[in-house]
């Protein structure tokens, strides 16, 4: 699958030495990278009603770890993945009498178009769901071969393709490890496994959680063939495990998302990597989650139909890097509620900077630099590091200090390196 093009880097002064975040599994501010290279796999879009303010927040969120990691010198690793065939896309597509793969491609190109505009860089390995299928078959026959996957048989009921048709399923009984992400009780494991696309009252399961590995043909269905498991498609958690290793390896730096993928979906793709790869410390070492964005009072979701989209702001003229700054004025880790004040918010920061940065001097840029990237340096907090250049800013159009020469460009480079913010 294509990304989108990559914008350019600029080269600045100066240097982080280090980035921490925190991380989800250990509750903990832990350094991200030990050695050169740091490898981040995050969890892309299912391509129906993109590119709304949440999806937004949480790939700006992960696109400022990735600039702040090449900051400090790491050679940065990046895959990410496309849910091009699932339940939601699959109802989305009947409930609008269109095509599946037309909507999906479709969906696919905005959410490239918005990233494009919002200024993200691209991930190095971009692969969808329906691409990853010839490796995710032989790996699920695997686990099946381990005793680590099972059949279920699909009722009458469900119209399978088949008489004699079975979903494939994950025993997550057979690893010893399955919790150690989330650290959830079973309790809890269970209400969320219900809520976000589990089915624990299934038929036939040896567990309540253990997930679906492959969902043999239904009829009125896309299906590809499955070798010894049959015609079918395969469910979300193996598609970002296996993606994640084609691209990354077994073991990586940083796993991320909503937080609402804690559970089940990462817990449950880094169970299936232990399982395939036979390492007990396969997957993330580190996971961080973006906060989720809420409208009109509620968590912004499809099923409540308050989204705001990106596209839909662009096209009524509003500058996508107003969009980048409201969006970079709340901590990446926060709940917060998207505004019209947020967004005029923004524009006026927008003007200041432009104003600021427009002069052929300005105020010496080395300490402001280094309050940015203290803030970076401390689990990505950009609102320090927007209130660092705002300040510099402020002291610019005062004419109240001595002025550099050339230091507006410098700033200029420097909140387009690290913010993402081009002006």
């Amino acid at each position: 699958m294509f990304t989108w093009p990559s914008p350019q880097i600029p080269q600045i002064p100066g240097s982080l030495d280090t980035v921490r975040v925190h991380d989800a599994m250990s509750n903990e501010l832990v350094e991200v990278s030990f050695g050169p290279t740091a490898s981040i796999y995050v969890c892309g879009v299912t391509p129906y009603d993109a590119t709304h303010i949440g999806h937004a927040a949480t790939y700006i969120a992960f696109d400022i770890l990735n600039r702040a990691l090449r900051d400090a010198g790491k050679t940065v690793a990046y895959a990410s993945n496309v849910t091009d065939v699932d339940d939601p896309l699959l109802e989305r597509a009947r409930e609008t009498q269109r095509d599946w793969e037309e909507l999906a491609r479709e969906q696919i190109a905005l959410f490239a178009e918005d990233m494009t505009a919002l200024g993200v860089v691209p991930p190095d390995t971009y692969v969808g769901a329906v691409e990853s299928i010839p490796d995710v078959v032989p790996a699920i026959e695997q686990l099946v071969e381990q005793g680590a996957a099972y059949r279920v048989a699909v009722p009458e009921l469900e119209r399978p393709v088949h008489a004699d048709a079975y979903d494939i399923y994950a025993d997550v009984n057979a690893d010893s490890r399955f919790g150690s992400v989330s650290r959830l009780d079973d309790e809890e494991k269970l209400a969320l496994f219900s809520q976000r696309g589990g089915d624990p009252q299934r038929p036939g399961k040896r567990s309540p959680l253990d997930p679906l590995l492959w969902k043999a043909a239904r009829h009125d269905e896309p299906a590809w063939p499955g070798n010894a498991l049959g015609e079918g498609r395969p469910g979300w958690h193996i598609e970002c495990a296996l993606i994640a290793q084609q691209g990354l390896g077994s073991r990586f730096s940083v796993v991320g998302g909503g937080s609402d993928l804690m559970f089940p979906h990462h817990e449950m793709s880094a169970s299936h990597l232990r399982m395939l790869s036979g390492d007990s410390q396969a997957g993330a070492r580190v996971c961080v989650h973006a906060g989720l964005v809420s409208y009109d009072g509620e968590k912004m979701s499809k099923s409540r139909g308050n989204l705001v989209f990106v596209s839909r702001l662009r096209h009524q003229g509003v500058e996508p890097m107003i969009i980048r700054l409201a969006i970079l004025s709340q901590h990446y880790r926060s709940e917060w509620e998207w505004t019209e004040d947020l967004l005029l918010a923004a524009t006026d920061r927008y003007k200041l900077w432009l104003e600021a940065f427009s002069g052929n001097g300005g105020p010496d840029a080395t300490e402001t630099l280094e309050h940015m990237r203290a803030a970076l340096r401390e689990d990505l907090d950009t609102p320090r590091a927007l209130e660092a250049v705002d300040n510099w800013a402020r002291l610019c159009l005062a004419g109240e200090v001595d002025f550099v020469e050339g230091a507006p460009g410098v700033m200029s480079r420097a909140v387009n390196a690290l913010l993402g913010v081009r002006l």
